[in-house]
C-alpha cells in the first residue's frame, strides 16, 4: 500500500491537522483498517478507492481513527482530494460515497479544495452538569450538534478564554458522543477569522483535535447568525492552528481549506 501524510486545512508542512491517506483497490477487512490507523496515530486515517463510473461517487471513502470508524471527517476528506488532485488519480471534483452520504471534494486554480458537507442540525440544551468544570470554564450556551458531528458546542465569554482552556480530557468523556467543541468570537477580526474554536475528542482516542473540518459544519450556522453572515473564516487555535473557509448554503455547508503533502512511502506489513 502507498501511503502518505498529508497536512490539511493549512499551506505550510507541519501546521493544520495530517491525515494519513491510503488509494486503494478495494477495501481489505475492516480489522486492517483499524491497525492501519494505529500504525498511523494521526487524528484520522483516510482509505479510499475508486468506484465504477456512472455511479453517484466516484470514490468510496472511510476515515478511522487510532481506536474507531467515524461517520464524518473533514480534514482527511480534503487530504483524500488533494492526494487525488495532485498525484493525477482524478481531474476536477470529486464525489466521495460516505457514511456522510456523498461528499464533494472541488479544487480551484488557487490550489484550494472546497468541500460540500450536510450542515450540522443545532439544537440547544442545558449545560450539562460537570461541563464547566471539565473544561475549565463556564459556558454561555450549549447545543446539541446531531449524529454525524456527536459533539456537544459550548460557547464561551471570549477568545483568551478558548485559548486558555486545560480541559480535564477523562472527565469530558461523559458528554458527548465524540466530544466537546469550544468557540468564541474573534477578539480582533480583522487578523484574518471571525470566530475561534478548539475541539477535544477524547472518546474517539484524540484529546485535541488539531484541525476539525466536521466540526465547522456545526460552527458555521452558529456563527453565521449570530454574525449575520454566510461567508465566514474558523480559526482552530490548537497548538498546530488552521484555518478554515465556511459558506452556509442551507442544508449545505461549504468548507475551503488547503494541504501540502509532507511524507509519502510504501506500507510494508
Amino acid at each position: 500500500m502507498r501511503i502518505r501524510i498529508v497536512d490539511a486545512f493549512t499551506d505550510r508542512p507541519f501546521a493544520g491537522n495530517p491525515a494519513g491517506v491510503l488509494l486503494l483497490d478495494a477495501f481489505p477487512g475492516d480489522d486492517r483498517l483499524q491497525n492501519v490507523a494505529l500504525e498511523v496515530n494521526h487524528a484520522e486515517t483516510a482509505f479510499a478507492h475508486p468506484l465504477p463510473p456512472g455511479g453517484e461517487a466516484d470514490w468510496a471513502l472511510r476515515w478511522f481513527t487510532p481506536v474507531t470508524e467515524v461517520a464524518m471527517c473533514g480534514h482527511a476528506t480534503l487530504a483524500t482530494a488533494h492526494v487525488l488532485h495532485s498525484t493525477g488519480a482524478h481531474a476536477g471534483p470529486v464525489r466521495f460515497a460516505t457514511l456522510s452520504g456523498v461528499l464533494v471534494a472541488t479544487p480551484a486554480e488557487d490550489g484550494s479544495i472546497t468541500l460540500d458537507f450536510p450542515t450540522a442540525p443545532l439544537t440547544r440544551v442545558d449545560v450539562p452538569a460537570g461541563v464547566a468544570e471539565a473544561l475549565g470554564a463556564e459556558p454561555l450556551t450549549a447545543f446539541d450538534t446531531g449524529p454525524n458531528v456527536g459533539d456537544l458546542l459550548v460557547e464561551l465569554a471570549d477568545e483568551k478564554t478558548v485559548r486558555g482552556l486545560r480541559p480535564d480530557h477523562r472527565a469530558l468523556c461523559a458528554h458527548s458522543a465524540r466530544g466537546i467543541i469550544a468557540t468564541a468570537r474573534a477578539e480582533q477580526p480583522g487578523l484574518g477569522h471571525d470566530f475561534v474554536s478548539r475541539c477535544f475528542f477524547p472518546n474517539v482516542g484524540i484529546d485535541e483535535d488539531p484541525v476539525t473540518g466536521s466540526a465547522h459544519t456545526a460552527l458555521a450556522p452558529f456563527w453565521s447568525e449570530r454574525l449575520g453572515r454566510t461567508e465566514l473564516t474558523g480559526l482552530q487555535a490548537s497548538p498546530r492552528s488552521g484555518h478554515v473557509g465556511t459558506e452556509l448554503r442551507g442544508g449545505r455547508t461549504l468548507l475551503k481549506g488547503r494541504a501540502v503533502t509532507v511524507i509519502e512511502g510504501d506500507l510494508l506489513a
